[in-house]
Parts: C-alpha cells; structure tokens; sequence
C-alpha cells in the first residue's frame, strides 16, 4: 500500500517510520512556534497527502513529548479524510507548566494510516440487552473487585 506524499514547502520532510514494526509515521514540523502553557497553536508540517482507497489518517501525539513536557496533540486523534489534499497541521496543545518551543524539523505528531468501514445507519425501536446496559463513565470502578 502507498501513501503519497507532496511537500508543499521545499524544506518539508516526509513522513517516516523510525523503527521496524512502528505503528505511526513521525511527522515534522516545517516552522518554529512558541506554545505558551495553555495555549493551542497550529503548527504546519509543509506536506499534503493521498490516502490509499478506504482509509483515514489518524494524527495522534508522540509519548515523549506528552510524557517530558506535556504538549500533546488537542484533538486526539485527529482524523483526516481520504479525500482531503490540504496541508498537513497538528493542532498541538501545551498542558506543561512552561512555554515549549517547537523547533523546524522537530517530530511532531504521529501519523497512523487504519482501514475504514462505512456503516448503514438504521433506527431502531428498542436495541439489543447487555450485562452493561447503560451503564457508562465509571461504572466499573477504580480497583478490580
């Protein structure tokens, strides 16, 4: 399966998987951009992209920046449609206490291509039983019982 890839800025790279067996392609920034604790900032990756046929891209954060400065990516994961050909932004979120710069160059994101199903919407009346039932947020609790 191919995924194309057109740099958009000439100073773009593309996308990569770092290890053999990775999940998620890196995605690197093409500007620098300060993100002020708090702050949301867009951050461009100079590329646009052509999903292979019923597919999604999903950008998704990379643990280590979560983990040592928590920045993270704010809509996670962030879907791109197979039928979009616009740039590539990581619409990246500063959770940490300090201000974080986002160096050119820098991996950003993570992008991981997943095969779709398009489902037939159809209502219905009354829906199947459960053991859950409606039971939602929390209802298994903290601990294991």
């Amino acid at each position: 399966m191919k995924l194309k890839v057109t740099r958009l800025t000439e100073d773009a790279l593309l996308p990569e998987y770092a290890h053999p067996g990775d999940a998620g392609l890196d995605l690197f920034a093409v500007e620098n951009v300060k993100i002020q604790p708090g702050e949301i900032q867009m951050v461009r990756t100079g590329i646009a992209i052509e999903l292979p046929s019923n597919t999604e891209g999903q950008v998704r954060p990379r643990s280590g920046l979560a983990a040592k400065y928590g920045v993270s990516v704010l809509n996670s994961p962030g879907t791109i449609d197979e039928s979009y050909r616009g740039e590539i932004c990581v619409i990246m979120i500063n959770h940490g206490k300090r201000p974080f710069t986002v160096e050119k160059g820098m991996r950003i994101a993570q992008l991981v291509i997943s095969p779709i199903i398009r489902v037939e919407v159809k209502e219905a009346k009354k829906l199947s039983q459960t053991t859950r039932g409606t039971k939602g947020f929390g209802s298994t609790g903290l601990k294991k019982k």
